[in-house]
């Protein structure tokens, strides 16, 4: 299997240079797309002031160790929270890159029924329409106010930094918070890339010393010496 959908991960798959996606002040794109309560629902219909929208797929292990911090962010007052499924990020004998619609439907279920997410799924077609117009990683965070306008984004999700930058946004501040690379835990990576099946570790490891130095040491050093950009309530784009 090749092209957007792919069988097995390669360092290839993603541009890990060059920052895709709508940048703090953009428009967010909007997207009419199925919900795993089976509802067609637009990604910009959301309640309250700010949506927190975090790409992801049951085999990113990134993102499932991300998801103790980020199902509880739509607790606070103005806050709503949603997971743009997207295309598996570490597939394996077991989940299999999508081959159909109903594949990637039944990953999307898998991650609402057997690891509990409690936020709204949007399922993504499969060409990744919306996952290529937010940037195409697949752990990446939006927030967006209730013009539409992105206010804060990183390509890898880094949720102590996005919950800093909410509660920024929440209190009319402006954002500080650095979304410095964060691996995930080696027992949630074990435990992610054996649910995906064989082919998904050997995949994994074989790319992590480009991983290591692209995101750990490169990105952060480019964060150290950087300004993140600012956006708020009141943004229009």
């Amino acid at each position: 299997m090749t092209g957007y959908n792919y069988s097995e991960f390669s360092t290839g798959d993603y541009d890990f240079d060059r920052v895709g996606g709508p940048d703090v002040g953009d428009k967010a794109p909007d997207f009419s797309l199925l919900t795993t309560d089976g509802e067609m629902k637009n990604i910009l219909d959301f309640a309250g002031e700010f949506l927190v929208l975090e790409t992801g797929s049951i085999t990113c292990s990134l993102f499932q160790s991300r998801r103790g911090i980020m199902e509880t962010l739509d607790r606070q007052d103005g806050v709503s929270t949603a997971v743009l499924y997207v295309r598996e990020a570490h597939p394996g004998s077991d989940v299999p890159g999508h081959r159909s619609f109903d594949d990637k439907t039944a990953c999307a279920t898998r991650l609402k029924a057997e690891d509990g997410e409690t936020r709204t799924v949007f399922i993504d077609d499969l060409e990744g329409h919306a996952h290529m117009a937010y940037g195409s990683m697949p752990n990446a965070v939006f927030i967006i106010n209730r013009n539409g306008c992105v206010v804060y984004r990183s390509e890898w999700n880094n949720p102590s930094a996005t919950r800093k930058a909410l509660q920024a946004l929440l209190a009319g501040r402006e954002i500080t918070a650095r979304d410095y690379f964060r691996p995930a835990r080696p027992t949630t990576v074990f435990r992610t890339l054996s649910k995906a099946g064989k082919g998904s570790a050997a995949d994994f490891f074989r790319g992590l010393p480009f991983l290591i130095w692209t995101n750990i040491i490169k990105r952060n050093l480019r964060l150290l010496f950087g300004r993140p950009k600012s956006g708020s309530a009141r943004t229009t784009c």
